[in-house]
């Protein structure tokens, strides 16, 4: 796809803070002046929530797109980065995209028409490695990965490279990871330095040099309905995403 560079943030493991990654770091693209739009690709809605819209109030989502082709610009909302919302009914995409012929393309197909408006599309994808996933990952052109510094969130990461091995094979040989993100690392914790320790030994400089910490900034920004770098423009949390930001672009 020409124009916009596709990033999906996935890891089947919930909890990761891969919604908050998506958002900050849009919003840290943005803030360079840079074109973005974030897709939600999750049926909890957490994305498009915390552009402080109601998911439960949406007339029409990204259900409407996947499964009956509407063109997604009929569902992108100008918040503080354009966002193109879910809802709850996302959820029943997954079987109600099982007969489409293509449904590992849907994502790909809808953002075609979209992708010269943008210089950035952030996927925010479900804790699964289902349909929703893999059309996340068949659309995007890099993969970061944001793990907790634990041991049961890293060894998801083996699952995540089988399913990114399948769709390399089978339907989009360029995709590859672009990052991995060390998330809710408690610096006080011998065992977060371990696990960056180990995911440094077994993925060398894809380790982004960013870290993420813990901090009750994550929680309260989106309750207000925007990122921590407009919440909290000067805190600690925003430096960090503005650090990742950066990384990703010097990294093309």
């Amino acid at each position: 796809m020409t124009g916009a560079k596709v990033i999906a943030f996935a890891n089947q493991k919930g909890g990761v803070a891969k919604t908050t990654t998506t958002l900050n770091l849009a919003a840290a693209f943005a803030e360079e002046g840079h074109r973005v739009l974030c897709v939600d690709m999750d049926p909890q809605g957490n994305l498009t929530m915390s552009q402080g819209i109601d998911p439960e109030t949406l007339e029409r989502s990204m259900f409407d797109v996947l499964v009956h082709d509407l063109p997604i610009v009929e569902i992108i909302e100008h918040c503080e980065i354009d966002v193109a919302v879910a809802s709850i009914d996302l959820a029943g995409a997954e079987i109600a995209m099982s007969v489409k012929i293509g449904r590992e393309r849907s994502l790909d197909k809808a953002l075609r028409p979209i992708a010269e408006l943008y210089d950035f599309i952030c996927i925010d994808t479900p804790p699964s490695l289902g349909l929703l996933t893999v059309n996340a990952l068949t659309a995007a052109d890099k993969v970061i990965v944001p793990v907790q510094c634990e041991y049961l969130s890293m060894r998801g990461l083996a699952q995540l490279q089988n399913t990114l091995a399948m769709i390399r094979e089978n339907l989009n040989p360029e995709v590859d990871i672009l990052g991995i993100l060390p998330t809710m690392v408690d610096t006080r914790t011998l065992h977060a330095k371990e696990a960056i320790e180990i995911l440094e030994e077994n993925f060398g400089d894809r380790v982004f040099g960013a870290r993420i910490k813990k901090t009750v900034r994550f929680a309260e920004a989106p309750v207000k309905g925007m990122s921590v770098l407009k919440y909290d423009p000067n805190g600690q949390a925003a430096d960090s995403y503005r650090r990742l930001a950066k990384e990703v672009l010097s990294n093309g």
